[in-house]
């Protein structure tokens, strides 16, 4: 089985449609206002619909309402939530769909609140004291080996680009990996062609 690729920060359909066609697994879809790569609930569902279905529409949520996080599962179809704010243990599993919760590492002490999670899934992601995500910046793996032993999925996050993810596959053996800014032209706007060389290095392995 090779790891599987979640393209985040989707925000136009082109864009999608050249991850898809890379062979990327999944599709973020970052309703946080404050982040460059926000999209709106009118205009995901345009988006999400014309996605093949095998591809896992992920929704990227930050200290939502949980009205709001059940509108967005019902208007753009989504299948998988990503929760990346203080969302508490209780609140990223009460919506009877697949979760994973975020965790920005810092150090060996950010792992310890991992296990208070129920979540089908955990993604790591660089610490930054400016942003929630999309970095671009990458963490010390070896804390993502150590997070192996929670027995969760781990999708890999924070600083993956073509030219290291196989590397950082080799080394962590994540189920995912997640990538937003490795792979623009600019916050928002997929460069095609990275796209295409992270899913193929990323799948090499």
């Amino acid at each position: 089985m090779s790891v599987k690729v979640k393209i985040c920060g989707i925000t136009n359909l082109a864009d999608a449609q050249a991850a898809v066609e890379a062979g990327a697994d999944a599709l973020g879809f970052n309703f946080y206002e404050k982040s460059p790569r926000f999209i709106l609930l009118e205009t995901a569902p345009e988006i999400a619909k014309q996605i093949p279905p095998f591809v896992m529409r992920v929704g990227v949520f930050v200290d939502a309402e949980p009205d709001f996080v059940l509108r967005a599962i019902g208007e753009v179809g989504l299948t998988m939530l990503q929760f990346h704010g203080d969302e508490r243990p209780e609140f990223c599993t009460q919506f009877g769909l697949m979760s994973m919760k975020a965790f920005r590492i810092r150090d060996a002490e950010s792992l310890k609140k991992i296990p208070d999670y129920l979540t089908d899934a955990y993604l790591l992601d660089a610490f930054s004291s400016t942003t929630l995500g999309g970095t671009g910046e990458k963490f010390n793996w070896d804390l993502a080996v150590a997070a192996q032993k929670f027995g969760k999925p781990i999708f890999l996050a924070g600083g993956l680009t073509p030219e290291n993810v196989a590397e950082a596959v080799k080394k962590v053996q994540p189920v995912g990996v997640d990538v937003s800014s490795g792979v623009e032209s600019a916050p928002g706007k997929k460069d095609h062609a990275k796209v295409k060389a992270f899913i193929a290095a990323a799948k090499s392995v």
